[in-house]
């Protein structure tokens, strides 16, 4: 020992018995080699089943299916279906002893199913070990992640991740609540409010199973009737379901839910409860011990036992979709429980997209809407202010914001809190009509023009270029770039009213809840806090940076964002005001000004099946190097009925800023092909482009690396 080590100042040797026994204890567990998995080298095979089946958490299209294990007899009983296993992956056939295949690395899985035999001929290697007996992958948790998977030309691993959260032993030792009988049905509340919402309420508890898409009235009552609408279906004996975009909109079902129903009858399943919490609360669902869910994304694959309802809030909310591998949106995926489960089906929102018109017009849904009455007595009133008011406003030119604005704000501050929505910043702008601001696109595709460097038109989808546009709305031959942006709002407004408190939401800092007192809220599309009493008035700047987005959603998109922001303010009949910045003849602004968001989805609906755009036809993206592309799409087997518009260059991601999923990397120049089909075929051009991925993965790197494939791409231009 040496003479440092030797001072018995401060040391080990001068420690109390107390820690001396706890530091030969810590050494002694240190010292004790961690288990390994077996090899199971030459033991007993299950007597009975001594196959299973599994499926390896590889995540790659070419071993996107199952694999045949031994079962060794001293993990007979833990091996059964549902279960974490663990298996050694990648021995080949020349790593053979004693009849078993040896070797490999070890790798997570799920025992999917137990067969007496195998259709594999040769030697299987043996289950390494069962990590939990808890059974978490149910058969109907299996059937839809295999459906998300083949709808999405993803791999079932993939989806598996996203449905099954990661193993918590501390949650999983722990017992799961006793189940609470079913409450009473609920009285119907405000639901009476809509022509058919009695109706969908009481078939509810009845045990019925009634689908339908549901545009809510302006107000915070949409989450009391979410949380009756569950009450309903669990006083049948049967599960339900809710997903909601955002932690702040889980809070307020959370609420309304505790409530009416009081604790115990829900689990809340979002990534802010932390993996330990989050974990038992599933395990709950899956045991049987909750039956009703609400949640994010996540949540839309809980595994809700005798499922009676699945519901979605705000459907056309960015969060619904899923950033990660094969990136489903969460409408899609209800939509398949829905009919998987044969359970009752509610779409609800403040607006409505053109997938809810598109469900109502097929008949698969029906709508809820309220009458016109009832519509004019919950909205706020709605002033515009176009490009002609602006132009004759002497305050517009001088300080941005006119005159209207001004005098709105004004008057909203003597009674409660204003809210000023301002569009996010950098949106690339798009070419639109100098005349009546329609969007141009192209002849033959229909797709979005652009310039690129100041050159020449062309098209974003197809790439043609255009010499001779026309507007085929006013026949006008001049171009403007949309407006981009706004800038310094809530400098400006703080300056002009000095002594009235500025608060900000967005990104960096979101606001769930402020206060009644007069205030000016300056808030980015889908950050607005919920006001005390309901915002006085509210103020939507710099329309145009919503309207000229480069995307074919932008229109849905903004009257979207507008009616969320106006519903947050009072009626009319109690004095609030809702200005709009943005031309007046244009269609959202003309829905906004009604308040009709269903009337401009039915019509954008029916322009779409005119054109051939999506959610009429099914689209998908093929992006990567341009030899990559050219490559997969040579290879691919697509449907005669395909259409392959491009490919064409993709704007270079800017330095700095975080990379989008599916961007190219700094430095590299991708392409972009876009592949349409008619209604119908949407299946057969998955199976192709899953085949053709596949393919090009089991040749390996060598043959066209990093194609990135997408089905129903939100940003299609």
């Amino acid at each position: 020992m040496s003479s440092e080590n030797g001072q018995t100042d401060g040391g080990a040797e001068g420690a109390p018995p107390e820690q001396l026994a706890l530091i030969r204890e810590s050494v002694r567990k240190a010292r004790t080699p961690r288990a390994k998995p077996r090899t199971w080298r030459g033991a007993a095979l299950a007597e009975e089943l001594p196959v299973a089946r599994v499926l390896v958490d590889k995540g790659v299209l070419h071993l996107d299916r199952y694999f045949d294990y031994a079962v060794p007899e001293e993990l007979d009983a833990e091996a059964q279906p549902g279960v974490r296993v663990r298996v050694r992956f990648g021995a080949g056939r020349h790593r053979v002893r004693d009849g078993r295949r040896e070797g490999g690395g070890l790798i997570d899985g799920f025992l999917v199913e137990r067969l007496a035999e195998s259709e594999y001929s040769g030697p299987l290697a043996a289950l390494a070990q069962v990590v939990s007996p808890e059974r978490v992958l149910s058969e109907e948790l299996l059937g839809l992640a295999r459906a998300v998977a083949d709808r999405y030309a993803g791999s079932l691993a993939d989806v598996l991740q996203l449905a099954v959260p990661p193993r918590n032993a501390r949650a999983e030792q722990r017992a799961s609540p006793t189940p609470l009988p079913p409450p009473p049905a609920p009285e119907t509340g405000s639901w009476q409010r809509y022509a058919r919402g009695a109706a969908f309420v009481e078939s509810l508890a009845s045990g019925g199973a009634p689908r339908a898409v549901w545009n809510a009235l302006p107000g915070p009552q949409w989450s009391e009737e979410l949380a009756r609408a569950v009450a309903a279906t669990l006083a049948s004996g049967r599960g339900a379901l809710i997903v909601l975009p955002d932690g702040r909109a889980v809070a307020r079902a959370d609420a309304a839910l505790t409530s009416l129903l009081g604790e115990g009858r829900h689990a809340v399943l979002t990534a802010d409860a932390g993996p330990e919490k989050r974990y038992a609360q599933w395990l709950a669902v899956r045991r049987g011990s909750v039956r009703a869910v609400i949640g994010t994304r996540a949540a839309m694959f809980a595994p809700v036992q005798d499922l009676g309802l699945v519901a979605l809030w705000d459907d056309g909310d960015d969060s619904h979709s899923e950033q990660h591998a094969p990136q489903p949106h969460a409408r899609e995926v209800l939509l398949l429980r829905a009919a998987q489960d044969k359970c009752g089906f509610l779409l609800g929102s403040w607006g409505c997209t053109v997938e809810a018109a598109q469900l109502v017009e097929s008949g698969w849904a029906r709508p809820l809407v309220a009458g016109r009455e009832q519509v004019r007595g919950a909205a706020p009133l709605v002033r515009t202010v176009g490009d002609g008011d602006l132009a004759r406003d002497e305050a517009a030119r001088a300080a941005r914001l006119p005159t209207l604005a001004w005098q709105a704000v004004r008057d909203g501050l003597r009674h409660g809190p204003v809210l000023v929505q301002v569009p996010r910043r950098g949106y690339v702008p798009r070419m639109a009509c100098a005349n009546c601001r329609a969007p141009a696109r192209c002849r033959h595709c229909s797709g979005p023009m652009e310039t690129r460097d100041g050159g020449a038109l062309c098209c974003a989808w197809c790439g043609r270029e255009e010499s001779g546009w026309h507007c085929p709305e006013c026949g006008a031959f001049r171009l403007r770039a949309s407006v981009v942006g706004a800038r310094r709002t809530a400098e400006e407004l703080g300056r002009a009213f000095p002594a009235v408190p500025v608060r900000t939401s967005g990104r960096e800092h979101v606001l769930d809840t402020v206060p009644g007192a007069p205030a000016l809220v300056v808030s980015t599309p889908g950050a607005e806090p919920v006001a005390e009493g309901g915002y006085a008035a509210a103020l939507l700047l710099d329309g145009w940076a919503m309207l000229g987005r480069p995307d074919l959603r932008a229109g849905e998109d903004a009257l979207r964002r507008w009616i969320a922001a106006g519903a947050l303010v009072r009626p009319q009949s109690a004095g609030g005001t809702v200005v709009v910045v943005a031309e007046p003849t244009l269609r959202p602004v003309q829905a906004l000004v009604r308040w009709d968001p269903v009337g401009h989805a039915v019509r954008e609906l029916a322009e779409r099946a005119e054109l051939g755009f999506p959610p009429v036809s099914r689209m998908a993206a093929v992006s990567g190097p341009a030899e990559a592309v050219a490559e997969f799409l040579r290879t691919a087997e697509l449907p005669p009925e395909a259409e392959v518009l491009g490919p064409v260059p993709l704007p270079a991601p800017a330095e700095g800023r975080p990379r989008r999923v599916g961007a190219p990397p700094p430095g590299e120049q991708w392409e972009r092909a876009l592949l349409r089909v008619p209604p119908g075929k949407g299946a057969a051009l998955a199976a192709a482009l899953k085949a053709a991925q596949a393919a090009r993965m089991a040749r390996g790197s060598g043959s066209g690396a990093g194609v990135w494939v997408r089905i129903d791409p939100a940003d299609i231009g």
